[in-house]
Order: structure tokens, then sequence, then C-alpha cells
């Protein structure tokens, strides 16, 4: 897959991991986007270091769940980081 699936991928990904935790998020959508492709990646490691293969081709459903289950876990961290910052 190449640079640019990565990305459209990963901007993907980051709006459905958006839609499935939904709430308040200090930097709104760009950051959101870059948190998907980030989260892309980490999928594909997580996805290496446990199946023994990571991210392969755009349409491939493992592909999607890996990069959506990175985005989410990004998502995940980057609120328990910045969630006081966004109340104060």
């Amino acid at each position: 897959m190449g640079i640019i699936g990565w990305i459209v991928l990963g901007l993907l990904a980051g709006l459905i991991a958006k839609a499935i935790m939904p709430g308040k998020d200090p930097g709104g959508i760009i950051i959101t986007m870059i948190l998907g492709v980030v989260g892309a990646i980490i999928g594909g490691f997580i996805g290496n270091a446990i199946f023994g293969g990571g991210l392969s081709t755009f349409f491939s459903i493992r592909t999607w769940l890996l990069a959506i289950l990175g985005s989410i876990i990004l998502l995940g961290i980057y609120r328990l980081v910045t969630g006081n910052r966004a109340r104060a």
C-alpha cells in the first residue's frame, strides 16, 4: 500500500474512531485525523506483533480493523494526556 493509501486509511480510521468514541477533544477534527494516521501505523505494529502480519491491502478487513483499533487506542491516550487542559 502506498503512502497515499496510508494517509487515506488513517484519515478514515480517525473519523471512525471519533464516531466510536464521541466527545469533546482539544484540537478538533484536524488533530483527530492526524491521530488516525498515526493510529493506523500503531495498529500495523500491533497486528505485526500479535498476528505476525500488519496492514496489508487497502480493502482488507484486517487492515481496517487494526487501523481503527490503533486510532481508538491513540485517541484514548490523547484524551488522558490532554483531558485536564480541555476543561480549564
